[in-house]
């Protein structure tokens, strides 16, 4: 018995004893259990691991649903917004366009009508000519001829050449411009000056009594005068103006006005017109001169801003045949502009509480030259940019 060594059954498979320490099978058994017993704790923590980081990968899930929802909401009324933005800009330009086209097609037609109507004059003046140069009786192609004027040879005023410019399309080019431009740079062009472009009607109650206000309330014209009644040759006098009917104290406006070729007019913006009895006494109560007036005045091919006596001469490259003005309230400033080109003219800062009233001059016509009328721009059914935009947004 005291020769017995216990040995490992692997000992006994393989060869040899190695002479390695060898434990009992309940002592391996044993570790075994505890190397096991940890291999599973090992795995129950890795296995709740798992399952918190399942748990942290559903609420991201769940995150990740409601945030892609929260985002294509937001995006597509963001979306919504432009398309609303860009629908009432397309309208808006067409109708620009429109108005465009009108204004300029009425504009050639009466100029058409002119033409016609010196030529009917002359088919008859000819007509009658030819009627006496067939009359072979003397005395009666005497008396005839005295009877029609026809002694004396024809003093004509030539016919005047049409020019072109009067019909030049840059308002449309501006458009067009515009629309590239907002292409480049979608948010950098809204509002639009043109977003809050209105017709303001004029208020014949506010008229000169020597100005004729058109039926529609959207032109002024200086009212003829027989001759007995022929005035200073002074250009302008900003007495002779209209206002407009509505006021403002708040808010942006905008509205433009066509002066075309004209030699002389005057626009501008006034809290109103003045007491007669001051406007007689004191020159710096004038309406259009004292210290709550702003305007521009055009006489042959100069520009000149005033405001409260204190004028300045302006430096234009190119005539302007439609005046844009743009009167923003909250911040305190007027400006005019080139509506075709929309350059900007001039800039006044305006610091007033009382109602502004547009105000329009067409100036004293001298010797027919100043007859045109000074016409509101309008466009027919405009886009409300307000109610629209504020009711995408809600």
């Amino acid at each position: 018995m005291e020769e017995r060594v216990p040995v490992c059954c692997l000992c006994l498979l393989v060869g040899m004893h190695k002479n390695h320490k060898a434990f009992q099978l309940h002592e391996a058994c044993a570790d075994f259990k505890s190397i096991l017993e940890t291999t599973m704790n090992q795995l129950l923590k890795r296995r709740s691991e798992a399952e918190h980081a399942i748990m942290d990968l559903e609420s991201l899930y769940s995150q990740t649903l409601k945030s892609t929802a929260d985002f294509r909401e937001r995006i597509s009324d963001k979306y919504s917004r432009i398309r609303v933005v860009l629908d009432g800009d397309e309208r808006l330009m067409m109708q620009i366009i429109d108005a465009e086209e009108t204004y300029m097609t009425e504009w050639l037609e009466a100029q058409r009508g002119i033409m016609e109507a010196q030529i009917k004059d002359i088919d008859s003046l000819r007509a009658s000519s030819k009627s006496l140069l067939r009359e072979t009786n003397e005395l009666r192609f005497l008396q005839q001829i005295t009877a029609h004027n026809l002694c004396d040879p024809l003093d004509l005023a030539p016919i005047q050449e049409v020019d072109k410019d009067l019909c030049d399309l840059e308002k449309l080019r501006t458009v067009e411009r515009l629309v590239d431009d907002l292409s480049v740079a979608l948010s950098q062009h809204f509002p639009r000056m043109w977003s809050y472009l209105s017709s303001p009607a004029l208020d014949s109650k506010s008229a000169h009594p020597k100005l004729e206000i058109s039926q529609d309330r959207k032109q002024v014209y200086w009212r003829r005068q027989p001759v007995s009644e022929a005035l200073s040759p002074q250009p302008y006098d900003s007495q002779y103006s209209v206002l407009a009917q509505e006021s403002f104290t708040t808010g942006r406006h905008y509205w433009e006005v066509i002066v075309q070729e004209k030699p002389y007019w005057l626009v501008g913006l006034t809290t109103g017109p003045v007491d007669k009895k001051d406007s007689q006494n004191q020159g710096s109560s004038i309406l259009g001169v004292n210290n709550t007036s702003w305007w521009i005045y055009h006489g042959d091919g100069k520009y000149l801003v005033c405001h409260d006596t204190q004028e300045k001469q302006l430096s234009v490259g190119k005539r302007v045949r439609k005046l844009g003005i743009l009167a923003d309230v909250q911040k305190g400033k007027l400006s005019f502009y080139d509506a075709d080109a929309m350059t900007l003219l001039h800039s006044f800062c305006v610091q007033c509480t009382e109602p502004m009233y547009p105000m329009l001059n067409p100036c004293i016509d001298v010797n027919g030259l100043n007859t045109q009328p000074l016409t509101m721009f309008w466009i027919k059914d405009p886009w409300d940019w307000h109610v629209n935009t504020n009711g995408a947004k809600e």
